[in-house]
Formats: C-alpha cells, structure tokens, sequence
C-alpha cells in the first residue's frame, strides 16, 4: 500500500515538473487588437519563418451579416520583400 502511494506521489510529482516546464498555449502568438491573432511557425536554417494571421471577415446572411474568421499566411524574415504592415509588425520571430 504504501509502495504504491509513492509511486503515484512520484508520478504526480512528474506530472506536474512537466506542466509547469511546459512553455505557454500562447508561445509564439500574439492576441488582440486588429487581428484575432497573429502567430509564427519556427525559424527555418535559412531564417525564414511563416507567419500566419486571423482577421475577422463580414459575410452577408439574409437579412443579416456574421462573423467568420480568416486565416492569411505568408514568408518573414531575411530576404523577404516588405508587406503589409499590419501583417509585418512585429519584423522580428514573434517567441
């Protein structure tokens, strides 16, 4: 009984090492704003990266409208030529 108490004290312990090491949902993001969000997929050898951002788009329904949201991605970094600026700010690797 007691074997077995330690041994999932250990695992919890584990667990929780692992949770807390762990970086955040939001790594690499960015929320808020213009944009819904704004996030970066790892840099490449080369220094590039792709970086995605979520729009809110107005659709027409009927007698109404909704929002739906959007997704456009497109190469940052080195070599890169300069885009919008709401897409391109920040210029560097959003960590």
């Amino acid at each position: 009984m007691k074997r077995c108490i330690v041994v999932a004290a250990a695992a919890l312990l584990t667990a929780a090492g692992l949770l807390t090491s762990a970086p955040p949902a939001s790594a690499g993001c960015l929320y808020g704003g213009a944009f819904i969000s704004k996030c970066d997929d790892p840099v490449q050898p080369d220094g590039t990266w792709q970086r995605c951002v979520g729009v809110a788009r107005w659709v027409p329904s009927g007698f109404s409208t909704h929002l739906v949201p959007e997704k456009h991605c497109g190469p940052m970094g080195p070599g890169q030529p300069p885009g919008d600026p709401a897409f391109t700010d920040p210029p560097t690797h959003i960590d």
